[in-house]
């Protein structure tokens, strides 16, 4: 199995970066998780509900999440890893944009599956804007 297979098979998922704006791509991604069926879960620090969904303000608050995508800017992307190696999180998407080299080589090095550099869950969930 791919790495998108692997991460698309977990039972738990989460979005770091979720956003109540449906102009921005952290709330494209929740919404690309609801539309094809999977439950999400939204990390953000201030929202406490995106897309009807109860948001929590940090993984160490949130349900086990078990495959992670991250919508953040690439130096909030560095602290979500810490936290999701902290909560056990096995794997990580770094969506366009919010990758960092430093959080990809930490994020492996600690055992985690990581998608960076590839194509967005939008692309492969085919989201439909609407």
């Amino acid at each position: 199995m791919s790495d998108i297979d692997d991460f698309l098979a977990a039972s738990s998922f989460g979005v770091a970066g979720a956003s109540s704006n449906r102009e921005k791509y952290g709330n494209k991604v929740l919404r690309a998780y609801l539309q094809n069926g999977y439950s999400a879960i939204p990390i953000h620090p201030v929202e406490s509900q995106v897309e009807g969904q109860e948001a929590y303000p940090d993984l160490a608050s949130a349900p086990a999440i078990e495959s992670l995508s991250i919508i953040t800017p690439p130096a909030v992307t560095e602290q979500i890893v810490e936290q999701a190696i902290d909560a056990g999180v096995k794997n990580l998407w770094m969506q366009p944009g919010a990758e960092s080299q430093a959080a990809i080589q930490r994020a492996r090095e600690a055992g985690l599956t990581v998608i960076a550099g590839g194509p967005c869950l939008l692309v492969v969930l085919g989201f439909r804007d609407q």
